[in-house]
């Protein structure tokens, strides 16, 4: 069986000695292609334009623009790209705010180095990354919020249900869209109408909500 082609990788951080510190990580690891980095937002923004790389691990907070509002850029650019947030804050603001932005992940700097690569690894297969002392205050924040509480009454069609399905796995639209045999645009408007009626505001809130009731499902 061939190997799959490493994952291509971008950090970007404004801290120089973490920054060459996650590097080295990444340069050990034979599931990564390290491919650049960057010590600023805008030059963050510019090299993935760039380069495209298949990962992107990005601090929250930097000197000339925030890490969500570089997510947010890197969104409006259509890539496949999935943007893993880096930092030091466990605030439940920041962690709604970065994924309601479209991020795929969200890991603290504290990790053990071994548990950064455990999860990058994770990203890398397309399943959602989030610290796991995080998890717990992800849910209480959607506890707090009005929305179905299973599945059966947010009303989801069934190409809905098989959408959700899919983001729980962490698929990008592309392959979404491959494994159910419809176009790219269809599933972006089944994703729009899932996420209204969970009144939810991102891809990996539905996804921690649906895993979240398929769990409580379960004898």
């Amino acid at each position: 069986m061939t190997e799959p082609e490493p994952q291509t990788i971008l950090v970007v951080d404004d801290h120089p000695l973490f920054r060459k510190g996650v590097i080295q990580l990444i340069q050990a690891a034979p599931e990564f292609r390290f491919i650049g980095e960057a010590a600023s937002g805008t030059e963050g923004i510019q090299l993935v334009q760039r380069l495209h790389p298949d990962i992107v691990l990005l601090d929250l907070n930097m000197k000339d623009m925030s890490g969500v509002d570089v997510l947010k850029a890197i969104k409006d650019e259509g890539l496949d790209s999935r943007v893993v947030m880096l930092t030091v804050s466990d605030q439940a603001d920041d962690l709604v705010a970065a994924l309601q932005a479209g991020a795929e992940g969200y890991l603290l700097k504290d990790m053990e180095p071994e548990d950064l690569m455990r999860q990058l690894v994770e990203a890398a297969s397309g399943k959602i990354t989030i610290s796991e002392r995080l998890t717990q205050l992800l849910v209480t924040s959607l506890r707090g919020k009005s929305r179905p509480v299973n599945v059966s009454e947010a009303g989801l069609t069934e190409q809905e249900n098989r959408t959700l399905e899919h983001l729980i796995a962490g698929k990008s639209n592309k392959l979404i869209a491959r494994d159910m045999g419809i176009a790219e645009g269809t599933v972006k408007v089944h994703v729009k109408h899932l996420l209204k009626k969970l009144n939810l505001r991102s891809r990996l809130e539905a996804a921690v909500w649906g895993d979240r009731c398929r769990r409580q499902a379960k004898p």
